[in-house]
């Protein structure tokens, strides 16, 4: 019997440094599921409306315009992961009742034991609309564990407090019982650090 979806009962912060600075804490419901799998508990759903809802069309492409799962495996292969010997896996916001606020999901590709993580899309949504994915993963696929740090370039949008400049430094911890994300941004003294984390369970 499949485990997925897991529900987790995350808490995130967002703590900002520099000539503006102020942090906050709450907490939020992510779902991680297999994208290519079936709906799962009777109040969860893919494609179709329930009180709980993980819609192809918002996620792998343009908001709404989303192609899923398929465009997940063509951006690894593209980067030359196999990913004919992975198991992709998607963490996000569900839609609750048909209201969607989702500003960033995550890609995950592990192994098929799904113990080891080799790469991560970071897709970044912000409050005009727009979306980048940020590729994350080490040197020859390397295993991407909690010690490990990954660094990106900013080139996108996301805040009117930030320019678009400096970078992201990436940390991931993902388990079958618990998940913490770390993204820290850095642009001179300016900067913003937003963590994600909290334990997974099953979905009632």
């Amino acid at each position: 019997m499949s485990i997925w979806p897991q529900h987790m009962r995350a808490t995130t912060t967002h703590a900002r440094r520099g000539h503006i600075s102020n942090t906050f804490r709450y907490g939020v419901d992510f779902v991680l599921i297999d994208p290519e799998a079936s709906d799962g508990p009777a109040l969860f759903s893919r494609n179709r409306f329930n009180l709980a809802t993980v819609h192809d069309r918002h996620h792998g492409g343009p908001p709404r315009q989303g192609r899923g799962t398929p465009w997940a495996r063509e951006a690894f292969s593209a980067a030359g992961l196999d990913c004919g010997r992975l198991q992709i896996m998607l963490l996000t916001q569900p839609a609750v009742m048909g209201l969607l606020f989702n500003p960033v999901s995550f890609w995950l590709a592990m192994d098929k034991d799904q113990t080891t993580l080799r790469a991560v899309i970071a897709e970044v949504t912000n409050t005009s609309g727009g979306r980048h994915s940020y590729l994350c993963h080490l040197p020859a696929f390397a295993p991407i564990t909690a010690d490990r740090r990954i660094t990106a370039t900013n080139i996108f949008h996301v805040s009117p407090f930030q320019e678009i400049a400096g970078g992201y430094h990436f940390r991931f911890s993902i388990s079958r019982r618990h998940i913490a994300i770390r993204i820290h941004y850095e642009n001179g003294p300016d900067g913003v650090t937003a963590s994600l984390g909290g334990p997974l369970g099953p979905m009632c």
